[in-house]
């Protein structure tokens, strides 16, 4: 089933049940993507988003949250936590399984064999080419530095 119609399905099915806290993070999601499609619609796109889009923005969704979170916990706020730790387990519903340490590891290890890459000037394209193979299957903010580690070893 296409990520898009999950989402409208969870989202009914929240209505149905009365499941306010799922309801108002399906309902953020969506509008999420509302907000994408109108500013790809503003140039030269026709508004409609890839499944890695949509990836995209709700991966970008749990990393707000996990830095809201983390915020929260520091301040002594841990109902709010608590509140951001629930959105993040309702977006995680829809997002691909992530990667272990060691798919991380054989992943950055085929880019770089696959691209040819030999040093530090090649990190972006094994960044990007990371980004287009795994959206969504792995912290970018971890593998960075260990991109860098293998491209300098």
């Amino acid at each position: 089933m296409e990520l898009r119609s999950k989402l409208q399905a969870a989202t009914k099915e929240a209505m149905k049940a009365r499941d306010t806290a799922r309801l108002s993070t399906l309902r953020l999601i969506s509008a999420a993507v509302k907000d994408r499609e109108i500013a790809a619609r503003g140039g030269d796109g026709d508004g409609t988003l890839s499944e890695g889009d949509l990836i995209l923005i709700m991966s970008r969704m749990v990393k707000q949250r996990q830095e809201s979170a983390k915020a929260y916990e520091e301040a002594g706020r841990l109902e709010l936590a608590s509140k951001e730790e629930d959105e993040i387990s309702v977006i995680q519903e829809f997002l691909p399984r992530q990667m272990d340490d060691a798919e991380t590891r054989a992943a950055i290890d085929k880019a770089i064999a696959d691209l040819g890459a030999e040093g530090i000037r090649d990190m972006g394209r094994v960044m990007a080419a990371l980004k287009e193979r795994h959206a969504g299957q792995m912290d970018f903010g971890a593998v960075g530095p260990a991109v860098k580690d293998r491209l300098l070893a």
